[in-house]
């Protein structure tokens, strides 16, 4: 249940307001898309049934493993047919396979648009979107280049209203994440492995790249309190997480560094080689104090504006540590203070899904306005619009994920790719665009300003006057 704070001595209490509630906290306003009507009702759907998802389907990453292991048996077949005349044949199958994963992958893009633009949790895809960016993965070979969206499916979506821990666990074993941080090659000096691969001048070793990143991105924060020895131990204690070929998690004891691993004090393991170990280790971390704090922060961040007050923090990162985790709560905690329900303070600049996104909601885009066969057309008025607003779709540049800051989004060419989507774009998705007089309170819900209200009154035409809108300040922001 809700609780909304109390605002400190002498300042005035803000209340729950349902245009900030789906343009601050959800995807925009939309025609006939009626918004909460206090943060409750927001929970309340965000812990219902995944309407948008069970509409607009998206592989999870079980059903996406087949087209990894239909590409490992081809692979091997192509290896038995090089130098012969059916090499060009083998070739041929691997290249039909990448290309029916690309296809679907721009297909899974404008499903997640459509869910932008139709669902009534509009909170939902926004979380999804951030822990997703939280838990950044990217494919960086073969089909595993496309795996994005069926990996937040299966390792992010369901765990939205659930534990830390159990996102953490579920990210730490998705084939995507070991397979983007390079863990799946990652052997402990004394392992079984390593004594079978001695005399290998290719020999895979230690890697740190998923205990550092663990450490310093997904749970105590870039200033916790580890050191590089903790990060080598943990690292050591992760040898093991692996995949098949097939697509599916494989914990392999031969590349287990024996031994005990000590991490931030606790030791782990010792025994025999047990996914258990790990398993704890991700837990303690979870839990830790710190990390409740480094979550509050970038939640703050990414909903109320580049620099929240600390009292919010504060107030999220208590609720973090008081429920262990429960990132229903954690969500609740934000809804309630007063500062999420300010409508002063300016909103952030929209990211380029967030942009395109919202404006798909405002002029109610129908999901048939994109065939989802016509991958070229996906990619040509969202996709290459999108990397030209510098955000290529599934694929930030690090591991950290995408820029919060302002500044990132707002340069005079990211702003230019803006304004010329705004402009051309819309009318090619909605020929009977709304009239601009209609659309301004459709897309603001009453917060334009008058200056934007007196350019769509007086817009030479619908396209022109739409596009002012869109790439209008106002709308710009959340």
């Amino acid at each position: 249940m809700l609780t909304i704070i109390e605002a400190p001595r002498g300042e005035a209490m803000a209340s729950f307001d349902p245009v900030l509630a789906e343009t601050r906290f959800g995807c925009g306003l939309g025609p006939g898309l009626t918004p909460a009507v206090d943060a409750g009702e927001m929970m309340s759907r965000l812990s219902g049934p995944d309407e948008a998802a069970q509409r607009f389907r998206i592989e999870d990453f079980g059903a996406f493993a087949p087209r990894m292991a239909r590409t490992h048996e081809l692979r091997k077949a192509l290896r038995k047919v090089r130098g012969t005349e059916g090499e060009t044949a083998a070739r041929k199958a691997i290249k039909l396979e990448r290309a029916s994963a690309r296809k679907a992958q721009r297909g899974w893009l404008w499903h997640a648009m459509m869910r932008r633009a139709h669902t009534r949790d509009g909170l939902r895809e926004r979380l999804a979107f951030f822990w997703s960016d939280h838990f950044t993965a990217v494919g960086k070979a073969g089909v595993l280049r496309r795996a994005n969206a069926p990996y937040v499916e299966a390792a992010i979506r369901p765990h939205l209203t659930g534990s830390f821990a159990e996102m953490l666990r579920a990210v730490a074993t998705q084939p995507l994440m070991l397979h983007y941080l390079d863990q799946v090659y990652s052997a402990g000096p004394n392992s079984i492995q390593a004594e079978r691969t001695a005399n290998n001048p290719r020999k895979k070793g230690l890697n740190e790249n998923l205990a550092r990143e663990i450490l310093e991105l997904h749970t105590l924060g870039v200033d916790g309190p580890y050191d590089q020895e903790d990060v080598r131990e943990l690292a050591e204690l992760l040898t093991g997480l692996s995949y098949s070929p097939q697509g599916g998690f494989k914990f392999r004891k031969a590349m287990v560094e024996p031994g005990a691993e000590t991490v931030l004090g606790v030791s782990y393991g010792g025994g025999k080689a047990k996914l258990g170990d790990i398993l704890r280790a991700l837990d303690d971390l979870a839990h830790r104090p710190e990390t409740g704090r480094h979550i509050a922060r970038k939640l703050a961040v990414h909903f109320l504006g580049d620099r929240p007050e600390e009292d919010v923090v504060s107030h999220v990162a208590q609720r973090f540590i008081e429920t262990g985790g429960n990132l229903a709560e954690v969500t609740a905690a934000l809804l309630e203070h007063p500062a999420a329900w300010d409508g002063v303070r300016p909103g952030n600049v929209k990211q380029p899904v967030d942009f395109i996104g919202s404006t798909l909601r405002a002029l109610a885009v129908p999901p048939e306005a994109l065939d989802v066969a016509q991958e070229r057309r996906i990619s040509a008025v969202i996709e290459a619009p999108m990397t030209l607003m510098g955000q290529r779709w599934e694929r930030p540049l690090g591991p950290d994920g995408w820029p919060e800051d302002d500044d990132a989004w707002i340069t005079p060419q990211r702003m230019a790719a803006r304004l010329e989507w705004a402009m051309t774009v819309p009318a090619l998705l909605r020929p009977d665009l709304p009239d601009p007089r209609d659309f301004v309170e459709t897309a603001l819900g009453g917060r334009a300003p008058e200056e934007l209200m007196f350019a769509a009154r007086a817009a030479e035409d619908r396209s022109t006057g739409v596009g002012l809108i869109l790439a209008s300040p106002a709308f710009q922001r959340m």
